[in-house]
């Protein structure tokens, strides 16, 4: 029936059953522009499909600069949302320049930065944690992809945490082959981690993987985040063993979006991407008991994403 109601969205979206359309075409009056179809989050499930209580909870965040989402008040909603571990990509922020609002942040005594070598104001992740991890890494080995502060690891007692900021091919896809380079190796960083410890990836992975994934898939086949390469890059890590915890519990889920562009009013109409994701190893499926999409959350062009599960 989901499938039967987006037909008719899109015939009526075309104009084809409009009871008045014939009038309207006459008149040559503008369509009337059609209602958003949002997507509300569901109630938090805390309870894993093997019937544990969920004890970890990771929130991730694209805040597309640090310093101006600390001004737009991102902090308070952190603070309300109270995750284990806050993941945040896009800094675009230098060490030195970090806001004290942050770095001071009694709830999060372990602080992780890695922001872009050459670049200041560009790129740059971070991740907060309550507890200690066992091990911080930074990058993914390869010196031509650990200039521009884009991966950070934290090794848990029974799991590895990565997050990242997935390089994007850009406007004509000027950095498309860069891209298809990363998958390999990331995948294979990937791998090489999950044989030692399962792990949970977070983060803007800057790609819709399927036509579910975005509002607009016809108009995008050549735009970059949802080229056939960069689909194919997603769906060769998910063959690698990882899951997509979002679509495994929510797979027919439509218009669950975590990006919209600025431009256009698109988050109002919520005409979006979803790019942001929690993947697991199998090994942690069972334990996953929710994957949420926050798209209440103001203060970027991304929406958080938290994912509780138990370890």
């Amino acid at each position: 029936s989901m499938k039967r109601g987006k037909k008719a969205e899109e015939a009526s979206a075309d104009g084809e059953n409009d009871a008045g359309s014939a009038a309207a075409k006459k008149t040559k009056k503008a369509k009337e522009p059609e209602a958003p179809v949002l997507y509300e989050d569901p109630p938090d499930k805390m309870t894993s499909k093997d019937g544990r209580d969920a004890n970890m909870k990771i929130t991730s965040w694209n805040v597309d600069g640090l310093r101006a989402w600390v001004k737009k008040k991102g902090l308070d909603w952190v603070r309300e949302e109270d995750p284990d571990v806050l993941c945040l990509q896009e800094t675009k922020c230098a060490d030195k320049d970090l806001p004290g609002d942050i770095t001071s942040m009694p709830e999060y005594p372990h602080k992780y930065w890695a922001a872009s070598d050459d670049k200041g104001g560009y790129s740059g992740v971070a991740m907060l944690c309550k507890t200690e991890p066992l091990k911080v890494t930074y990058g993914i080995g390869k010196e031509e992809h650990d200039k521009e502060g884009r991966v950070i690891t934290a090794e848990f007692p029974n799991f590895y945490l990565v997050t990242a900021y997935v390089p994007n091919a850009s406007r004509g896809l000027v950095r498309l082959d860069y891209r298809k380079t990363w998958d390999v190796d990331f995948r294979a960083y990937l791998t090489e981690l999950d044989i030692q410890k399962p792990l949970v990836l977070c983060g803007d992975l800057n790609v819709a993987h399927q036509e579910i994934d975005l509002k607009n898939p016809k108009g995008n086949k050549k735009s970059a985040g949802f080229t056939p390469e960069e689909r194919e890059g997603f769906s060769q890590l998910l063959s690698a063993g990882f899951s997509d915890s979002f679509r495994e519990l929510y797979p027919e889920q439509t218009n669950a979006y975590t990006f919209w562009t600025y431009m256009m009013n698109s988050r109002a109409k919520n005409v979006g991407w979803r790019l942001d994701y929690f993947l697991l190893s199998s090994s942690l499926l069972p334990g996953l008991c929710d994957s949420k999409i926050r798209n209440k959350a103001m203060g970027s062009d991304h929406c958080p994403i938290t994912l509780h599960f138990a370890v």
